[in-house]
Order: C-alpha cells, then structure tokens, then sequence
C-alpha cells in the first residue's frame, strides 16, 4: 500500500509539473503576439498583401469663392452645392484627390499683392467651415503644394491643417519637411501621396535628386506611391508641355516631363499635376500614368472661365496591386458662368486631353476612346 502511495504522489507531481510548464509557455506567446508592432515594418511592393485593384479618382484646381479682400466673389449658397454633382464620382472611389488652392482662413490680410502688384497677382482664402463640403464631397487626400496655399502666410497654411484634419481629410505639401507626405491605408495597402510646387516652402518640382529622394522614401514605406505636381505655365497659350523647363512671371515652373519621370523612376505609380489652369495631355511611361494637367476643377468667382479654363474633367483611374494603369476614364465636366460645374454633354474635355496628348505625346500616349476609356 505504502508503494502504491509513493507511486500515486509520483504521478500527481508530474502533472502538476507538466500543467505548470504549459502555463509558464502561454503567456510568452502571448506576448509576443500583443508586442508585435504592425505599423513598424511596412510590406514592400513585391509582398502585396492582396491583388484588389485601387481605384483613384482625381480632380484638378478647388478654391470656391472667397471673402478677401470682399465678399463680391462668394458663391450662392454659401457654396454648399459647389461639388454636388461631382459627390457620386468621388464616393465611389477609394482615393478621392484634388489640389486645394488657397488656406482655409477666416480673418487678415494677405501681404502678397501690394499697391504696385498689377492684375497678375491674387490673393484669396476660403471660410473654414468650407471644409465641410470637401468631406461632404467625400474627398480622402488634398494637395496643398501649390502658389496660392501660403496667401496669408504660416498661420494660413496652419489654419489650413487644422480644420481639414478637424473633418478627416489627410493633406500633403504643406511644406518640404514635416508636411511633404501623408499615408492612407486603402484595402489593407499603404498608400503614399507626396506633393510637390515650384516655390521653396514645398517640395520643388526643379529639385530633382530631393524629388527623386522623397520618393523613394515615400516607396520604402507604401506599397502604392502617389505624386501629384502643381507646375508649368498658365492660361490657354500654355496647354502643351514642352521638354524643358517652364519659366512664368519670372517663376521656374518645372521641366514636368523630366520631374515625371524622375519620380516614377523612384517609384511612384501615378502623376498627377495641375497648375496651368488648363487641361494638359497624358502619357505612360513605365506602365504608370502621368497627367500633366488636370486644370480647373471648382473655381469660383476670380477666373475667367472661358474656353479651355473652362473645360474640366474627373479623372477615375484604376491601378493593380503593384502600381500599374490597368485603365482610366476622363468624366467630362465644364465650369459655366463664374464656376458651376456641371456635365459637358459635349465632351470637350476628353477631345481636348486626346488631342494634346497626341501632340506632346505621340508614341508613347495611353489609348483614348472618344468616351473617354483610358487604357495603356
């Protein structure tokens, strides 16, 4: 009996001893799972974490009316059905991006344009509560990387990241360090928007080696790379591009087609500029699509809109995993009167961007379908 005793303890501490090297095992799992920073290490292009295609949708120029230095330039409605019609586009999109141009700001004066300016000079800024309709339009991302985005100087450009970060709505080029870039996570993909400008507060479309840096930085970090420029000359004598860089007003505006290049070649997979407040051509270069200019979207009140400022477009692009144009489509718009957007039955807009791209672009143009289908 005594044996069977000693047996029976013998057996009892080796499972006591078993239950307790299984428990001091689980929390060391545990740990490790609940230590495991997930935003530390971000996938690289080639370890996509699913193959769902992007879908971008992109409009050019937004500064809707402003109350400086009256308010004779102010839209009906407080502007509230400014972006209305363009709402369903952007809803349907993953991505929704346009450039915004000119500080949410409520108060002061702007030091840009003294008495001896002339009409080449223009200041502006829009109410805060205008961020409200950018949300309710359902944009994701805005470019503030731009001439107008400093009007009113640091605290406008300051005021400006403030309230769109008050309603959701992430920015990019605020200026050339803290505010170059911002991520979006779009489908369980890192998404990188990096904006660029032609003065020395951004990111500078003529410094190509800090372009080509930023880039690549932005693409150690993103599985997608988005680049959008503000860059070239302006009006309807401007619409081609030309292989060189622009000079305007005294400015350098950029050699768009060798910055384009430059940050695909650092890797991004889309360019999107704007700028020149017309519409511009498109190509591809490495499968990924460069627009060079997406011109007026929603200007209110301070443009004539007549023409070519006139003509607009929402561009839908759909991107694959790894960062090429799997197709696009021009949705054709025009601003009438002194900036209601409002659908182009007619079109222009997409004859417009075909035929300057066969200009500018000849062999190396994406297929444009007279509806407007994008395809490489």
């Amino acid at each position: 009996m005594k044996n069977f005793v000693q047996f029976f303890l013998i057996i009892v501490s080796a499972m006591f001893l078993f239950s307790c090297n299984s428990s001091n095992n689980q929390p060391k799992e545990t740990n490790i799972a609940q230590n495991t920073n997930t935003d530390a290490a971000p996938q690289k292009k080639n370890e996509q974490k699913n193959n769902e295609p992007i879908k971008i949708a992109a409009g050019g120029d937004i500064m809707m009316g402003s109350p400086y230095p009256n308010a004779s330039r102010m839209p009906p409605n407080d502007g509230k059905d400014l972006l209305k019609v363009v709402t369903p586009i952007f809803e349907k999109a993953d991505i929704a991006f346009a450039n915004l141009e000119g500080p949410l700001f409520d108060s002061g004066n702007s030091g840009k344009c003294g008495a001896s300016a002339g009409i080449t000079c223009f200041a502006f800024r829009m109410p805060t509560r205008y961020a409200a309709y950018l949300k309710e339009a359902s944009f994701d991302v805005l470019s503030l990387a731009n001439n107008h985005a400093g009007d009113f100087g640091d605290m406008g450009r300051e005021t400006t990241r403030k309230t769109l970060d008050s309603v959701g709505i992430k920015h990019a080029g605020s200026d050339r360090n803290e505010y170059a870039m911002t991520f979006l996570e779009v489908k369980g993909k890192k998404v990188a928007v990096v904006a660029f400008a032609h003065n020395s507060i951004v990111p500078n479309v003529n410094e190509l080696d800090n372009a080509k840096a930023l880039v690549e930085k932005a693409a150690s970090q993103a599985d997608i790379v988005m680049v959008s420029f503000h860059g070239g000359a302006e009006g309807a004598v401007n619409a081609h591009v030309p292989q060189r860089t622009e000079i305007f007003l005294g400015e350098a505006r950029g050699n768009l087609p060798a910055f384009a290049r430059t940050v695909i070649d650092a890797g991004a997979d889309i360019v999107i500029g704007h700028g020149p407040h017309v519409l511009r051509g498109m190509e591809i270069y490495k499968d990924r699509l460069i627009a060079y200019s997406l011109g007026n979207f929603e200007t209110y009140g301070w443009f004539p809109l007549v023409g070519a400022t006139a003509e607009t477009l929402v561009l839908e692009v759909n991107l694959a995993a790894d960062g090429k144009l799997i197709d696009a489509k021009i949705n054709p718009f025009v601003q009438r009167g002194r900036g209601d957007l409002t659908p182009d039955p007619n079109k222009s807009s997409i004859r417009t961007i075909k035929s300057l791209s066969q200009a500018d672009f000849p062999n190396t143009m994406p297929k444009i379908s007279d509806d407007g289908i994008i395809t490489p």
